[in-house]
């Protein structure tokens, strides 16, 4: 059996593996058919000599197969065995930590594999990230694992602070539990103890757009889409740095409750646009994001369209 784990969202994918693993042991307690290997330090033929030796107790092997994307060699020769190594009673479990290559031919063999095992002696399944409503609900089973309270303004922006970065958001839960100790989580609360991730690009692309740059500016937009980033993260990030910056451009830095490390971060860019150039962006995101929600345009088209106007 083959399962294949992948995605950009490594946090889930890791979660995902390490219950297979400890589900393993469970059943097979010596732990000596438990193998880790990477295909960037060995041959293929190592992998297929684990198969060849004969297992004590009779075990279930499991093999834990990573960066065989990062070898090409070894991908090649692994598609000519696919069909052998599909139908054995042991289990390979392929774990790629990021966003894989598509276009490659082990990527679309497997796919193909899953796609027609009526046996499932092939499994994939890819790790996006999280966003809107799911990623909400993610934070709720995490905030209920540590007996944690939140308040609604504080958990909107602990999740703007943090994004969709599970990692960090489960630290930032443990840390904001384990300082209120039973009570309730406020938004000062966050803003005290939470540093913000402000993504550099993110930054870049609002300098570029202040610049009128706007070939650099969808160049950094199109990354991110094709780093597994989906539009509507990015449309909600863009609003964010221009809110902030409304509020930075109104207040001038002073008094705005924003973190002090968000301040200190966008301030710059006030002086690169009009308060009215801010208002009416800001506008136009708003009527955009209605737009893709309510099916009238397409979200990366709505982007596109978004930067050709500004």
């Amino acid at each position: 059996m083959i399962i294949f784990l992948y995605g950009p969202d490594s946090f889930r994918s890791k979660e995902k593996l390490n219950e297979i693993v400890l589900g393993y042991k469970k059943v097979h307690k010596s732990g000596l058919n438990f193998v880790y290997f990477d295909a960037k330090e060995k041959k293929f033929e190592d992998l297929q000599n684990i198969f060849k030796v004969a297992g004590m107790f009779a075990e279930k092997k499991l093999v834990i197969l990573k960066n065989l994307f990062a070898n090409k060699k070894f991908q090649e020769e692994f598609a000519k065995d696919l069909k052998d190594l599909e139908s054995t009673k042991d289990i390979i479990i392929i774990y790629e930590e990021d966003k894989v290559d598509e276009r490659l031919k082990i990527f679309k063999d497997l796919k193909k594999s899953f796609d027609s095992a009526q046996d499932r002696s092939v499994k994939c399944q890819e790790f996006e990230f999280l966003d809107g409503l799911n990623l909400k609900k993610w934070l709720s089973v995490e905030l209920a694992k540590s007996n944690a309270k939140i308040e609604p303004m504080a958990e909107n922006l602990l999740l703007n602070f943090v994004g969709n970065d599970l990692w960090q958001l489960r630290n930032e839960v443990i840390k904001l539990s384990s300082f209120k100790a039973g009570k309730v989580v406020t938004a000062e609360d966050v803003k005290l103890l939470v540093k913000p991730k402000i993504d550099s690009d993110i930054f870049r692309t609002i300098e570029a757009l202040a610049q009128k740059n706007k070939k650099l500016a969808l160049s950094l937009i199109y990354k991110h889409i094709e780093n597994g980033d989906h539009p509507l993260y990015l449309l909600s990030m863009i609003a964010y740095q221009f809110r902030t910056l409304l509020i930075l451009k109104e207040s001038g830095g002073k008094k705005t409750g924003l973190h002090p490390f968000v301040v200190q971060k966008t301030l710059p860019l006030c002086n690169k646009f009009t308060f009215a150039e801010l208002k009416n962006i800001y506008q136009k995101i708003f009527e955009i994001d209605i737009d893709i929600k309510t099916g009238k345009i397409d979200a990366e088209l709505a982007i596109d369209m978004l930067v050709a106007q500004i």
